[in-house]
């Protein structure tokens, strides 16, 4: 693996990401931020219009565990997947209570994996770009190409692991693990890899053939269908704080078993989740007398965590309005 790893560093100087910002920092709170927020989110999505607002808002592990969740949430608002900025929250509040001033994420592995929202890949990731530790990353780019490398139909993740910690360059974990999830993105795609310029070419044996590598999983995404009650009280919208699972934390518009006889329908929202497909049919319902503990303004609803169905809610009763 010598030559391999020198080949792999060499592609990385010359067409890696290297001026990606989480990639030019030591600080291990900017770094665990970023693998958290690209999780299932586009680079480009997260560089543009996520990271640096938030970190301008919570610079520290500190400031994040001191801040409200509503704020926190508010600043994740379109990013999706909140639990996502729950965990961060979570963790932040932990090391911050338990530490003081000053608070740390540990460098050890099994530190990280036991904090909220911190599985083995982002404890790996934190290890290894962060505390320079020799350890493999494994995220879907990665999966690829070791499944593509050793032709494997399927991606088995515990046998991917072991290749994984087998192949990893011990001497320059950070150079070698960014590099394979650029290589992942920008070589060895899903459709029509480009295996001429990959430095993995002469051990590929997935190579005369790599869109067979891993096996596609077919999947059907579900619809689920909903009511969606506005009420209106006072030229305000009740808005209630959710509880469950999903979306726990956000602001929303109820949602109904069966509308009310003397609430008018006033239109249909669509939304796609990675794992289903949301459509609501909206109620609006003006109240004699309240009914909820929370009224809100168009204008204050814009400054709350919300999700991204209950900003199309909105605007379609914005619209309604006109």
């Amino acid at each position: 693996m010598r030559s391999i790893h020198r080949k792999i560093r060499h592609w990385y100087t010359r067409y890696g990401r290297t001026d990606l910002p989480w990639r030019n920092t030591a600080d291990p709170y900017a770094i665990w931020l970023s693998e958290v927020m690209l999780q299932q989110t586009q680079v480009k999505t997260v560089l543009e219009r996520y990271y640096f607002p938030f970190l301008e808002k919570f610079p520290t592990l500190e400031a994040l565990g001191n801040a409200p969740l509503d704020e926190v949430l508010k600043m994740w608002e379109g990013l999706g997947y909140y639990n996502r900025a729950k965990n961060l929250h979570k963790t932040a509040q932990i090391l911050t209570q338990a530490q003081g001033a000053a608070p740390a994420l540990p460098s050890k592995i099994e530190e990280l994996i036991k904090l909220p929202g911190i599985g083995k890949n982002t404890a790996n990731a934190v290890a290894a770009f962060a505390f320079r530790q020799p350890v493999p990353v494994m995220e879907a780019n990665v999966r690829r190409i070791l499944c593509r490398i050793h032709a494997m139909k399927d991606a088995d993740e515990k046998a991917l692991w072991q290749i994984a910690c087998e192949m990893v360059d011990r001497q320059n974990p950070f150079e070698y693990n960014q590099a394979m999830m650029d290589i992942g993105a920008t070589l060895c795609t899903s459709k029509t890899p480009r295996c001429e310029a990959c430095p993995f070419e002469s051990i590929c044996q997935g190579k005369s053939d790599p869109e067979r590598y891993p096996r596609k999983k077919r999947r059907t995404v579900p619809t689920k269908e909903q009511y969606i009650m506005i009420n209106l009280y006072n030229n305000k919208l009740a808005l209630s704080q959710r509880q469950g699972k999903f979306l726990h934390g956000l602001w929303g518009f109820d949602a109904i078993e069966v509308p009310l006889c003397a609430a008018e329908e006033v239109g249909e929202v669509t939304h796609t989740y990675t794992h289903f497909k949301l459509r609501c049919k909206v109620y609006l319902y003006d109240e004699l007398e309240p009914t909820h503990d929370h009224y809100f303004t168009p204008e204050q609803i814009r400054q709350l965590a919300i999700s991204k169905v209950d900003e199309k809610i909105l605007n379609l009763y914005l619209d309604t309005m006109k």
